[in-house]
């Protein structure tokens, strides 16, 4: 697994704090200016972002590295200043490698969208996977963005801005809010009209409030307000939303290491591969 440290000890910042970019000492990333260092990634979510899918293909493995490059210049400098030599830089592999992989930068912020996604998405649903209902598990979806927002708002702000830029992170979030919406349906706790509706509601109403908390511009209890707002809007009874959001938070898991290939274990018990 990758060191952790590099998310959970050096985030970004909305200030844009520098980050560890190999080849040059923290403190020194050209163009980036030092400040004072928000809040980390929990490290859950770090855990979550930096799993080691286990062994893969030498060009899978350079993607890979490509991906954590351009996320770490990103966080840096943000999406909009970041260029393509930065990352190549970063990664420590010429230009010319990473436009084997990316045609362009634009692919590269969908891949590092889908990355954040699955990862920080999966991190989420995993902790409510004992959750029966739907409109409770719509509610911890929606809080633990919110409280991402509280504990590390530059990270809040990078997801919005990668978000922004990328319709494919959009739709692998959509996908999670969807099941969580239609459970909800189906048990009868929610009434809408339209599911593309109700994916607005939810996407917009969180975001904007995910960015007044990072900010620091939201009231005391914003996020309890905001989720009983969205429940009720999806057809929820204002009491029930009330007292769900109450409900204490599942704790988040880091996600188990990958199992090792067959023949690996059996040399691991010091037993023979047949």
């Amino acid at each position: 697994m990758k060191d952790i440290r590099l998310l959970a000890d050096h985030p970004p910042g909305a200030s844009r704090a520098a980050l560890p970019v190999p080849g040059l000492p923290l403190g020194h990333v050209p163009g980036v200016m030092a400040s004072t260092q928000p809040a980390p990634l929990p490290a859950e979510l770090a855990a979550a972002l930096m799993a080691s899918p286990g062994p893969a293909p030498k060009r899978e493995r350079t993607r890979r590295q490509l991906v954590e490059a351009a996320l770490r210049v990103f966080s840096a400098r943000g999406v909009a200043t970041s260029t393509v030599g930065d990352i190549a830089a970063a990664a420590g592999v010429a230009g010319a490698t990473l436009y084997n992989h990316f045609a362009s930068k634009d692919e590269l912020v969908q891949a590092v969208a889908l990355w954040l996604a699955q990862s920080l998405c999966a991190c989420i649903t995993d902790s409510s996977a004992g959750v029966a209902e739907g409109a409770e598990r719509m509610a911890i979806g929606n809080r633990r963005y919110l409280w991402l927002a509280e504990q590390s708002p530059a990270w809040a702000m990078l997801l919005l801005d990668v978000a922004a830029l990328s319709p494919a992170l959009l739709r692998v979030t959509g996908d999670y809010v969807l099941a969580d919406l239609r459970l909800g349906l189906r048990q009868k706790a929610f009434r809408v009209s339209s599911e593309a509706a109700a994916l607005d509601l939810v996407g917009g109403t969180i975001g904007q409030a995910m960015r007044m908390i990072a900010a620091g511009i939201a009231p005391p209890g914003h996020a309890a307000a905001v989720t009983t707002l969205v429940l009720a809007g999806l057809g929820l009874p204002w009491e029930q939303a009330r007292a769900l959001v109450r409900r204490p938070l599942p704790p988040l898991r880091p996600p188990l290491p990958p199992s090792p290939p067959a023949a690996s274990r059996r040399r691991a018990r010091g037993g023979r591969a047949a």
